[in-house]
């Protein structure tokens, strides 16, 4: 593996894929997220766990910042990035602006509940005191395909386990 300066937003992409498929295999929706400094080390990471721990936000993103902030000491995290498999929500994007992440990579669109350019722009809100970059579209069909398999089987166990009515 590369050293860290030399890793490139698709390859801490891909680790936030690893971390999406890991969720999945748990029965969690299937997303990502790694926290790198400026050096691009990588301070925490982490794949959603919301049915698991009982946790509404146990989004990928919240539990990586968490974990970020204790490791280092400190609830801002200035001069991080983070990547994220989707779009963040409205809540993990005010999240990553509390912590005063610089940048955020996603993978797939939120039409549904993105924070970032799917429904809301709250990063774009200048009332709001700090701001990050955006990198949008990084394996995006990668991204995108871990959750509509996921969803798909979702559906199709749902289906198959509904019991048809007794008929005699």
């Amino acid at each position: 593996m590369p050293s860290p300066q030399h890793l490139s937003d698709t390859d801490y992409m891909k680790i936030a894929l690893e971390l999406a498929r890991s969720s999945s295999c748990m029965g969690e929706v299937p997303i990502g997220s790694v926290l790198i400094d400026r050096e691009g080390t990588i301070i925490a990471s982490a794949g959603n766990n919301c049915i698991a721990a009982v946790d509404p936000v146990g989004h990928a993103e919240i539990r990586t910042l968490r974990m970020a902030a204790k490791k280092i000491g400190n609830y801002r995290l200035p001069d991080t990035t983070l990547y994220v498999t989707l779009e963040p929500c409205v809540m993990c994007t005010a999240a990553l602006i509390n912590a005063r992440v610089a940048r955020v990579v996603y993978g797939a669109d939120d039409p549904k509940a993105g924070g970032i350019a799917g429904v809301y722009r709250i990063n774009q809100d200048r009332k709001l005191n700090h701001y990050f970059e955006v990198t949008s579209g990084v394996l995006a069909e990668e991204c995108g395909e871990i959750l509509r398999d996921f969803f798909r089987r979702r559906r199709k166990n749902h289906f198959s386990i509904v019991k048809k009515p007794n008929t005699v």
